[in-house]
């Protein structure tokens, strides 16, 4: 009687031992956690463009945004505001960076003084003009009205240009992808909902320079304009922006996911007259992931002579190697029919990356 309450017990700690096991390697699995900010919220109403409210508008297209997106069980949504609350650029910053997230996205709502109308997806960089320098500074003037703002923010003045000069280069190691799903973000506006392309621009948003991941803000129309803002404030318009926006977002979180499929390596296209600078090092990228993979061909679609790099916590992986333009032009080609559609050629100068220009 004795051995089998003994061989119970014994079964069952195991039992036990097991489920907590399974348990744990569950808790460990890596989600890839997209943290979907509304802007605006509570006493900051945001721009009032034809009496419509931006932080309404926002909201109820991040949380159909995210609502899309919960459906794919490798996705962990976080939002900043489920609700119609304040909160301050740095507790927005902050949730993400907490979370560790793969990518951020801030939804915002335009305005004008004229009838300017149509969609632009904003990444963190130098103000190419003085439209994108307005858009930066309206955003960012929110911080004035935090309590302490002045600690908070370190002397950071929205209204001065050349305090956005220093935002820029801080983030660069997730500008790449940053531009990659803001390019998504617009192609599917205009392909898809048929949006006037005012294209990705750079801005110094403070938002976007204090996140530490691939970050995009989305200025989804304006208010301002007498039939944009109705599309905007209507339950269709809200809709189609919100799934056109997770479409891109599920693209690119694809396009991330290196393949581990084999095939043959295509053959080299016609060769064509070399084009060498000394110095210089080509190479194609591939991809860019938080996750570490061997450079075997096998996870690269067949391909060989595969480089790795690591920024932060971002892996990048090239493709080639040389300093003959004319051959890394043909290795991008290469590339694009294995079905690394979005891949890109990239400069280097003793190791350092420089500007392919």
């Amino acid at each position: 009687m004795k051995t089998l309450i003994f061989k119970v017990v014994v079964c069952l700690l195991l039992f036990l031992c097991v489920s907590w096991f399974s348990a744990e390697n569950e808790k460990v699995i890596d989600k890839f956690v997209v943290v979907l900010d509304a802007g605006h919220g509570g006493h900051d109403s945001g721009n009032t463009g034809n009496r419509y409210l931006e932080k309404n508008i926002s909201l109820k297209i991040i949380l159909a945004i995210g609502k899309e997106l919960e459906k794919n069980p490798e996705i962990k949504v976080i939002y900043t505001r489920k609700k119609d609350v304040f909160l301050g650029l740095k507790e927005r910053a902050a949730i993400a960076n907490k979370a560790d997230a793969d990518l951020f996205v801030s939804v915002h709502c335009n305005a004008h003084h004229s009838d300017a109308y149509g969609t632009e997806t904003f990444v963190l960089g130098l103000h190419a003009n003085a439209r994108n320098f307005e858009i930066a500074k309206k955003e960012n003037e929110v911080i004035f009205l935090e309590e302490n703002y002045e600690e908070n923010y370190a002397g950071f003045d929205p209204n001065a240009p050349e305090t956005l000069i220093g935002l820029t280069l801080l983030q660069e190691e997730f500008l790449d992808q940053s531009i990659l799903l803001a390019s998504l973000i617009q192609d599917n506006f205009v392909n898809t909902l048929k949006r006037k392309n005012r294209s990705v621009k750079q801005a110094g948003f403070w938002l976007l320079h204090n996140t530490y991941m691939p970050s995009v803000l989305i200025e989804t129309g304006f208010l301002t304009n007498k039939r944009e803002g109705a599309y905007l404030n209507s339950k269709k318009g809200q809709q189609q922006m919100s799934r056109v926006i997770s479409k891109a977002i599920l693209s690119y979180k694809t396009s991330l996911n290196l393949s581990s499929s084999e095939t043959e390596t295509p053959s080299l296209i016609t060769p064509a007259e070399a084009e060498i600078y000394k110095g210089i090092t080509f190479k194609v990228q591939l991809a860019a992931s938080s996750k570490k993979m061997a450079t075997k061909h096998y996870n690269f679609k067949g391909l060989n002579k595969i480089s790795r790099s690591k920024s932060g916590k971002i892996y990048r992986y090239f493709y080639g190697a040389t300093s003959d333009y004319t051959h890394i032009k043909n290795l991008k080609s290469e590339a694009k029919k294995t079905g690394y559609d979005t891949c890109f050629i990239v400069a280097f100068e003793n190791g350092k990356r420089i500007k392919l220009s």
